[in-house]
């Protein structure tokens, strides 16, 4: 803007905040300022400008004011580089904090802030004023020692100022120890944090160190307390004749559990069987009864609330119940009487349940399956392995044909289906990676994944109309700005979408996924996609599952490892039994939004815990390949530089700095990275030959280079476009 428009923009400003002005309307102003008619659009771009500079405020009325210093309570989120953000439920934004406004906040703190006026750059900005109370009581990180004191350095890079460690406190620790620290003071503006050594987990360089840093690092229960471990024992008694009393008996039903090789808590079972006359399926997905062993407020679901999950890392299982429950009396081995909940479904040609009922069962799986094995029966058709199971293999079929029906009907309605290459690291006896193997879903994974979905959608939909306080699993519909910003990004690849002005149906990204299927976009985009939506969630209101396009939608069927599945089963058991009296609901009304909202953090915990450690292994995997050279796909995007993706799934950065032939800039509307000289093209879903730079544990992160004899190295510019 030229001199003549900020001077006046500054008269503007200052009437408005003299003390005598009083809030008015634009005319008002332009009157008073005696503004001519033909200046006036250039008066109401001014007072559109001041607004976004957060110098002045618009009235419901209409009227202009002084902006007033707000304040926001937020979480504080903590950068490398020493700046952060605040998440507040008052923005839909996060409010930018430079490092100079951090104010001794430390990641996770919840801060109240001032929003600065007059901000420049994309966000909001602003500085903290005070810290209201702190996320952290412990810290993990690495010891080094100095001559009368020690400090220690955060695993978590969030956290970026290193901790003061008195000598009398260090514990004895030494150069490279991995400990855990009580903090004392957190230090403010001018002063670091301080603590004392509590635990030393062990030496960087030892054998399961460093998963075991990740573990107290996201503070998961590691050891059960013995009268945990005591009450367990106690309660894992052979199912008897007293236990069976009152349910149905479905030992003589033949049913299958189909898991991984190495899966030990088989917490469902699986029976179809086809009435050719009435051209329906009855199938039966049968769930360990696991609250029969542990009972509400016992010391057993105290616990398993307090974990909230199961957690499944690299090398071990965390598990919710202690293992001579999950892989004992509530696991369903084959051969053996066990206790179920079981939800029994007819199912018509087109996909619809036309009749279930949730029982109380017993049961008796008569074998044990692995992915591969059924895999081998319904696609490779392997002749030993049908011969095999020959009794169970007409099952197996119809649980494919079932299973496909299912999913045409899930298709139908819009489901989002993600197919994301997944992987799998493989360690030594020392911990030490030697192999990423890919983790592809086959046939027989599908189909316990679709009777798994059709289960829980029975079992919502039923209690959502019994209208009983339960818990569902709900996932809300994306943001629409984040819709819109994904329509004009996928637009540059000539893909369009519909309906982004309004809420956005399933359907539609159901359509875009498909459009994209096989194209060199495809993994980019979908990556983009589920960027834009929201993560699922607990809560007790049925407001839908937007990625399954269903309208009802809880877990039911994994109570061994994920509290929720166990707290419904205790609902649904009262309820059948007669039990849900008014005091049991207004009981439960009371204590499942907590519970609720309790369980979707232990599960955000555990998946933060499980990527951290995949990325750690990873990086050290690729510490042993620098040098290396190899092909794969761009895989995202930024100013700094762009991601390239390896066919074992491992990501690592080409720095701009890396690029070595030329100057090169980043085209944030079409994603790409090009050279100002040469005119090379860099984008998203291109494939390029990278040499391995670099790899840190401790940071988690994989430099890569451009590969010197890449024969894909940059794309010609054919926008017809000039660069520059």
């Amino acid at each position: 803007m030229d001199n003549l428009f900020e001077k006046r923009k500054e008269t503007v400003y200052k009437l408005i905040c003299d003390p005598h002005y009083i809030p008015m309307k634009i005319k008002e102003i332009a009157v008073m300022m005696q503004v001519a008619r033909e200046d006036r659009p250039q008066l109401e771009e001014i007072l559109i400008r001041l607004q976004e500079e957060g110098k002045i405020e618009l009235s419901k009325r209409g009227k202009y004011k002084k902006a007033e210093r707000r304040k926001i309570t937020g979480s504080f989120i903590g950068n490398a580089k020493g700046f952060g953000f605040v998440e507040t439920e008052e923005l839909d934004e996060d409010v930018f904090i430079p490092e100079s406004g951090i104010n001794g906040a430390i990641h996770g703190d919840t801060v109240e802030i001032e929003v600065l006026a007059g901000h420049t750059g994309k966000r909001r900005e602003g500085r903290v004023l005070k810290v209201i109370s702190h996320a952290f009581t412990e810290v993990v990180g690495t010891f080094e020692k100095s001559k009368n004191f020690g400090f220690v350095i955060p695993d978590n890079q969030k956290i970026f100022r290193d901790i003061f460690i008195p000598k009398e406190y260090t514990k004895g620790a030494v150069n490279g120890h991995k400990v855990v620290v009580e903090l004392t003071d957190y230090g403010n503006a001018a002063k670091k944090p301080e603590g004392k050594v509590v635990r030393i987990i062990g030496h960087i360089n030892d054998p399961g160190v460093d998963i075991l840093s990740v573990v107290y690092g996201h503070e998961l229960p590691t050891e059960f307390p013995e009268r945990v471990i005591n009450q367990a024992e106690r309660v894992a008694c052979p199912v008897s004749a007293e236990d069976m009393q009152g349910r149905i008996d479905l030992r003589a039903v033949d049913m299958v559990t189909i898991d991984g090789e190495d899966a030990k808590d088989l917490d469902d079972a699986v029976s179809v069987s086809y009435d050719g006359e009435k051209n329906i399926w009855h199938l039966g997905v049968h769930i360990a009864d696991v609250t029969n062993y542990v009972h509400e407020n016992s010391a057993l679901d105290r616990e398993a609330k307090k974990r909230g999950t199961s957690v499944y890392l690299v090398d071990r299982v965390i598990p919710m119940l202690p293992h001579t429950l999950s892989n004992g009396m509530c696991s369903l081995n084959q051969g053996e009487d066990r206790l179920a909940l079981s939800c029994l479904m007819d199912i018509d040609a087109k996909g619809n349940v036309v009749g279930h009922q949730i029982a109380e069962t017993v049961i008796c799986v008569n074998k044990r399956m692995s992915y591969t094995s059924v895999r081998k029966i319904i696609t490779d058709h392997d002749e030993a392995e049908s011969r095999k199971y020959k009794e169970l293999t007409p099952m197996f079929f119809e649980m494919e044909k079932l299973a496909g029906i299912l999913r045409k009907k899930r298709r139908q309605r819009g489901s989002i289906d993600f197919d994301f290459p997944e992987s799998k690291v493989v360690l030594d006896e020392n911990g030490r990676p030697v192999d990423i193997i890919p983790h592809e879903r086959n046939a027989a994974t599908k189909i316990i994944e679709d009777f798994m979905l059709i289960a829980n959608e029975t079992v919502a939909q039923d209690y959502f109309w019994q209208e009983i306080p339960f818990i569902y699993r709900t996932h809300d519909n994306p943001d629409p700005e984040k819709i819109r910003q994904l329509a004009l990004f996928v637009a540059n690849f000539g893909f369009g979408m519909k309906g982004v002005r309004d809420e956005i149906h399933p359907k539609e990204l159901q359509k875009l996924l498909a459009r994209i299927e096989d194209s060199p976009q495809e993994n980019l985009i979908s990556r983009l996609t589920l960027r834009s939506m929201k993560q699922a969630r607990y809560t007790v209101d049925c407001s839908g599952h937007f990625g399954l396009a269903a309208k009802y939608y809880c877990h039911f069927t994994s109570p061994i490892r994920r509290y929720p599945d166990l707290q419904i089963h205790r609902i649904i058991k009262e309820n059948l039994r007669g039990r849900m009296n008014g005091e049991r609901l207004r009981h439960y009304e009371e204590i499942l939004p907590e519970t609720a909202n309790w369980c979707s953090r232990t599960e955000r915990r555990a998946e933060e815990a499980e990527r951290e450690v995949v990325k750690m292994k990873k990086a050290e995997y690729m510490q042993m390949h620098i040098g290396e050279e190899f092909e794969g796909v761009i895989s995202g995007m930024h100013n700094y530089g762009f991601y390239v993706e390896l066919p074992n799934t491992v990501e690592g950065m080409v720095h701009v700095n890396n690029l070595y032939d030329d100057r090169y800039y980043f085209d944030e509307k079409k994603y790409e990275m090009y050279g100002i000289d040469t005119g090379k093209v860099y984008r998203m879903g291109q494939t390029v030959k990278v040499c391995v730079l670099d790899a840190d544990k401790e940071s988690k992160t994989i430099d890569f280079r451009i590969a010197s004899d890449n024969g894909s190295e940059g794309l010609p510019d054919q926008s017809g476009q000039e660069r520059g």
